[in-house]
């Protein structure tokens, strides 16, 4: 078993309306475009506030790749660094006793990687194993949870970070009036997380008042590759984001859930915490409806997603934390964190007090 110890949220110190930004980005469009069906795309996503990694000014058309790329490699090492000593700091162990970091982001690059460049700053051993991902988007909150669990199980004595760091705001495309970037303007936001677990056989076991990880699962769904990624290019990082992915996850996501949950004698009305990504109101509508939860059910994904927008990756820790910040649920009790991403994937990870 694996045991999550603690869950960091940090933020750029730049927040701001959706309202404000909405007006920000009907100004960087190009002369001619329907700024109405911007606000109207904005309006619909049940967002609130968003931080982002610069001040709104500085965002605007005449950013190239490399400039937003050295943007994000800046904010992300010190969001990065601040999340990680957080869960440290937190779960109670110092730095130098960590054996793995896993880090992941989907919207920037950087070589070393971004825990290697972390690492000296935060005190972690020389020895420390790194894992960087890169490529599974939105899902990698979850996947990487399960990835972790996976470690954990096979050297239970050691103690584990999950990075997740997400500039979202950085892979912009100003003047790009395509449904899927207007999407993409109104709804992701930035953030860090991390998450500190350890292995059953750690001194730190016993202690912590988190979940443990029972089991998880990974699905691709055939034929579904080019609904959901980046077209990467000169200019960057440019958004694609299939209409159909509601319908997706209504088709085969659900019936991927509920015959998890049956393997572990489980039903969705057993699940007592969902941490549920917030893709969008979408994706989170179509899950309630065809799981039969009742509206409590996805509060806490609908919370995250109308403070801070969609985090990416981060969002699921942004979720869970919050629901331990709360008061943890009563032992016994049943979670399920669900994310998706690139592929078109679905990850699960089974969790219980």
């Amino acid at each position: 078993m694996t045991r999550v110890l603690a869950v960091s949220s940090v933020f750029p110190p730049h927040r701001y309306r959706q309202s404000e930004i909405t007006e920000a980005l009907a100004r960087f469009l190009p002369s001619g475009a329907d700024t109405a069906l911007l606000r109207r795309v904005h309006e619909s996503v049940r967002v609130d506030s968003r931080h982002l990694a610069l001040p709104l000014e500085r965002y605007g058309p005449a950013n190239d790749f490399g400039t937003t790329n050295a943007a994000f490699v800046a904010a992300a090492l010190e969001l990065g660094t601040r999340a990680l000593e957080l869960a440290l700091a937190e779960g109670g162990l110092p730095a130098g006793e960590l054996d793995l970091v896993m880090s992941t982001t989907v919207t920037g690059l950087a070589t070393p990687s971004l825990e290697a460049r972390i690492a000296g700053r935060s005190g972690l051993r020389p020895d420390v194993k790194r894992m960087p991902l890169f490529g599974l988007g939105c899902a990698a909150g979850a996947a990487g949870l399960g990835h972790l669990h996976d470690q954990l199980t096979g050297r239970p004595e050691d103690a584990a970070v999950l990075l997740s760091t997400e500039l979202c705001s950085l892979t912009l495309q100003p003047a790009d009036t395509s449904m899927a970037n207007l999407v993409a303007g109104a709804l992701f936001g930035d953030g860090a997380g991390a998450l500190l677990a350890v292995g059953r056989d750690h001194p730190l076991y016993e202690t912590g008042t988190g979940p443990t990880v029972v089991a998880s699962r990974s699905r691709l769904y055939p034929g579904t590759e080019d609904l959901l990624g980046w077209d990467i290019g000169h200019w960057g990082f440019r958004m694609v984001l299939g209409r159909e992915l509601p319908e997706l996850v209504r088709l085969h996501v659900v019936e991927e859930v509920e015959t998890f949950l049956a393997g572990h004698d489980l039903k969705p009305s057993d699940v007592d915490a969902w941490i549920c990504h917030p893709g969008g109101p979408k994706i989170l509508d179509v899950l309630a409806e065809t799981l039969g939860l009742p509206d409590a059910a996805l509060a806490a994904s609908r919370g995250s997603l109308a403070e801070a927008g969609n985090l990416s990756s981060a969002s699921v820790l942004h979720i869970l934390g919050g629901i331990q910040a709360a008061g943890p649920p009563p032992p016994g009790s049943t979670g399920l964190m669900i994310a998706f991403g690139p592929g078109f994937a679905s990850e699960l990870v089974l969790l219980r007090w």
